[in-house]
């Protein structure tokens, strides 16, 4: 079941929205490396100033890379930035991977940027959900709700194409960037997740990454990996020697089983299983 999204306004423009912002009072931003939140953020910045705080995660589940790329972006808008503990591997409903394990995992994270946010005199908190995040099943939505967040992208009727564009006219470092998603995401509903594993499918993407590829995941099922990379990437990642370089060191992280998707990432046709 697709998120319900909320009830039919007439979109705001950017300046209705940064009016709103500034009346909405001191806020917290939940800037996650990716382009949607930084939007978020600068627009913040541009309505609040010293008043809004841009707060990144960090857990088991979020890569570094993702908590790098949050600082240059929070750099770049000149936003105030914190870093913040909050790891639902603490949480059982996580660890069991059910297929609402995002609630719990959103769960777990609005609480830490409330907590953030009260002890820091916050009026309003703020993500990036846009548009295009009410068409599928987004449990993590309905935690985020719960918890009191707003989400100026969608008082603006954004979707994907028009967050990028404002975040190119706006200099941001990410704006062409791949989207991302927790580590988790790359492990088969059903499968247990750990901190070890989360640090190997780490580990596993940045060796795939390294070698030069833009959009990269390593899906795992049980303890058989298979790596994702974009369609028109995927004849030279099969590619000799290249292929068992990379398989190899994969399978060194501790995989019995290392396979390259013949599809590519988005590519891969329903109902085939995780792992070939």
């Amino acid at each position: 079941m697709a998120h319900e999204p909320p009830a039919p306004s007439p979109p705001l423009d950017e300046a209705e929205v940064l009016d709103r912002l500034r009346r909405g009072g001191r806020a917290v931003v939940a800037l996650s490396g990716g382009v949607d939140s930084g939007v978020v953020a600068a627009l913040a910045f541009d309505a609040l100033g010293a008043a809004a705080t841009a707060v990144t995660l960090t857990s088991s589940a979020v890569a570094e890379r993702e908590v790098a790329r949050a600082r240059a972006v929070a750099t770049a808008i000149g936003i105030r930035h914190r870093e913040v503990a909050a790891d639902p591997i603490a949480r059982p409903e996580y660890r069991a991977n059910p297929s609402d394990r995002c609630y719990h995992c959103r769960a777990v994270e609005s609480e830490a940027l409330v907590r953030f946010g009260t002890a820091n005199g916050a009026r309003q908190y703020l993500d990036g959900v846009h548009r295009g995040d009410l068409a599928d099943d987004r449990p993590g939505l309905r935690a985020m709700d719960a918890a009191g967040f707003q989400h100026p992208l969608l008082w603006m009727g954004w979707g994907k194409a028009e967050v990028r564009a404002a975040a190119r006219r706006r200099g941001l470092p990410n704006w062409d960037q791949p989207s991302d998603a927790c580590l988790a995401s790359r492990v088969a509903h059903g499968d247990p997740i750990s901190a070890d594993l989360l640090r190997r499918i780490e580990s596993a993407e940045s060796i795939v990454l390294a070698a030069g590829f833009r959009r990269v995941r390593v899906r795992v099922r049980g303890r058989s990996a298979r790596i994702e990379v974009d369609p028109t990437e995927v004849a030279r990642l099969s590619a000799e020697p290249l292929a068992s370089r990379v398989v190899r060191a994969v399978a060194s992280l501790g995989f019995e089983t290392v396979t390259v998707d013949p599809f590519g990432y988005g590519a891969r046709p329903p109902g085939l299983p995780v792992v070939p």
